[in-house]
């Protein structure tokens, strides 16, 4: 059997069941996680954005500890994260988003999902973000929404 893909989810995917625009596209990518077709990979900075939010958000992520791989800031995520700065990717004021990108390829996923369709998936920053992890020596990241990565036959669609 093949091991399921590890996927970093950043913050934007746990408030996707509240919203009605992402809610069914996410409630399919958390079943999935709990199904074990998806290795579920979560930050300490995903944690700090959760504190905040609502407490159906909060309920989802605590749920979601005990079957994710929980990761913290390293200098490799960090130097990353500076990088695509550097780059001109982001900006400083999305220096969190920067950070949820970098911490993907540093912590070994090979995708990132996430509902920011502003700074992290889009089709002019994905191939950015790429030549960076590559010139620093991280293999290819797939970024993609929720929607994008669910298998809908398993769901039944």
């Amino acid at each position: 059997m093949n091991e399921p893909p590890r996927i970093y989810a950043d913050t934007s995917v746990f408030g996707g069941p509240i919203d009605p625009e992402f809610a069914e596209a996410s409630k399919a990518f958390f079943q999935q996680v709990r199904l074990g077709t998806l290795e579920l990979v979560i930050s300490s900075p995903v944690e700090e954005e959760i504190a905040p939010a609502p407490p159906d958000v909060g309920r989802l992520f605590d749920e979601m500890l005990g079957l994710a791989d929980i990761i913290f800031p390293d200098s490799d995520a960090i130097q990353l994260r500076d990088a695509y700065l550097q780059a001109g990717i982001v900006t400083k004021s999305s220096l969190e988003d920067a950070l949820h990108v970098a911490l993907a390829p540093a912590s070994r996923c090979s995708m990132i999902v996430s509902w920011n369709f502003q700074h992290i998936v889009h089709f002019r920053k994905i191939p950015l973000y790429n030549a960076v992890n590559s010139i620093r020596g991280f293999p290819p990241l797939a970024i993609h929404s929720p929607s994008e990565v669910i298998d809908y036959e398993e769901k039944g669609l």
